[in-house]
């Protein structure tokens, strides 16, 4: 789905991963990361895409203030650690200001 964002200026958090073949607790410890993060102050939305071990998700938050809260989250850096030893190749992760956006939606 695509998030419902504000008017810029907010932030997005662009995390893209590469996975490796361990997925044991995977998909439960990104749900819990999902809840958590929608429950932070600041958070303003997330889209996630993931294909072939490729896996890109956008989270949007309104201050680089809530992004480094997140980031420091006990729980966040526990689940960060898990992903690291075991679920990912590779990542990277970029954080950038959202200066314009530009939205469509079909009528019909």
């Amino acid at each position: 789905m695509i998030a419902v964002t504000p008017e810029p200026p907010y932030y997005v958090v662009m995390f893209t991963s590469q996975r490796t073949e361990v997925d044991a607790g995977y998909a439960e410890a990104a749900q819990r990361m999902l809840e958590l993060a929608a429950q932070q102050p600041g958070f303003l939305g997330v889209e996630s895409a993931r294909s072939d071990g490729l896996g890109i998700t956008l989270s949007y938050w309104q201050s680089e203030e809530a992004i480094r809260a997140w980031r420091e989250h006990a729980e966040h850096r526990v689940v960060r650690e898990q992903g690291r030893a075991d679920w990912y190749a590779a990542f990277a992760t970029r954080v950038a200001k959202v200066e314009r956006a530009y939205t469509f939606l079909r009528s019909d």
